[in-house]
């Protein structure tokens, strides 16, 4: 079996707006930024980062609810990073729009998120806080566009697929010839109109209807306390790859315990892979596996 790959998702601004220990990066970068360091040297050998960003308050008139992306800002938080570690630098907030996110390609990055399904996502975690919503559509040509661009500068995609029909589009698209193998596609289980429940029957769904004939590694992403660690152990048990942080769930057991720091959440990951015999991929031995060149 594969080294595992561990990705930290630091930024949960909006998905855990209540966590007390989260700061937002529009206020400063350096603290978000130190989180996503600590989850590194803890044993991630990948960054999710999202950077600057603002959310839009409303439907826009082209149908989408997305989050606005501060170049600067990003900029910054990569550059942060990179400073003080190197891992796999990958960019997500897929729901953004196509022209927001070309001028972040040009930042060079590793990896670069693209759901390639509808994006309709509710996060409602704490009932005292407004919900947020991310609504957009993603065509067969926006995403053809996407991957066009991505091909051009170098960058693997990190295809999120919320259920089985974003497998469609995966064979479409590599028909094309503009996706490169091994493929690297997250498997989402977080709430919304694109909902899968977090259960293991999902997961096997999921990695049962793989596409096939392409060489894929995967990834679990579930944003479910009371089933978190499940479907993370889970994972690990089949040879996928999971992402941890306050992102997805910050906790470390069932909506009980906070964890102060991201780096606690990857240290249990890591006992949890280890006491199943799986070791950890460091950052250079996951870009071999991802094939990064």
């Amino acid at each position: 079996m594969d080294k595992l790959i561990i990705t930290a998702a630091c930024d949960s601004g909006a998905q855990w707006p209540g966590n007390p220990h989260y700061i937002s990066p529009s206020k400063d970068v350096k603290p978000l930024s130190d989180e996503y360091i600590r989850a590194v040297n803890a044993g991630a050998a990948s960054v999710h980062i999202h950077g600057v960003r603002y959310v839009e308050k409303e439907i826009q008139a082209d149908g989408r609810r997305v989050s606005k992306i501060d170049l600067n800002g990003w900029k910054a938080m990569q550059d942060r990073i990179l400073s003080e570690c190197k891992p796999v630098m990958q960019f997500g907030v897929a729901a953004a729009r196509l022209a927001d996110r070309i001028p972040l390609m040009d930042l060079k990055p590793d990896m670069m998120s693209i759901i390639f399904t509808a994006h309709d996502e509710y996060f409602h975690n704490y009932p005292e806080i407004p919900a947020t919503e991310m609504l957009a559509l993603h065509p067969r040509e926006e995403l053809i566009q996407y991957c066009k661009e991505t091909t051009a500068r170098g960058i693997k995609p990190d295809i999120e697929s919320f259920y089985t029909g974003a497998f469609f589009n995966i064979e479409h698209v590599a028909s094309m010839g503009l996706l490169q193998e091994p493929l690297w596609t997250s498997l989402f289980f977080w709430p919304g109109g694109n909902w899968t429940p977090a259960t293991f029957r999902s997961l096997q769904h999921f990695v049962e209807h793989l596409p096939a004939g392409l060489k894929i590694n995967w990834n679990c992403c579930a944003m479910d306390p009371a089933n978190y660690w499940h479907m993370l152990t889970l994972a690990i048990m089949m040879g996928g790859h999971i992402r941890v942080g306050w992102e997805d769930c910050p906790y470390l057991d069932n909506r009980v315990t906070l964890a102060e720091t991201n780096a606690l959440l990857v240290e249990k990951a890591v006992r949890i892979a280890r006491e199943l015999g799986r070791e950890i991929a460091s950052p250079e031995e996951a870009r071999e596996m991802i094939g990064l060149k």
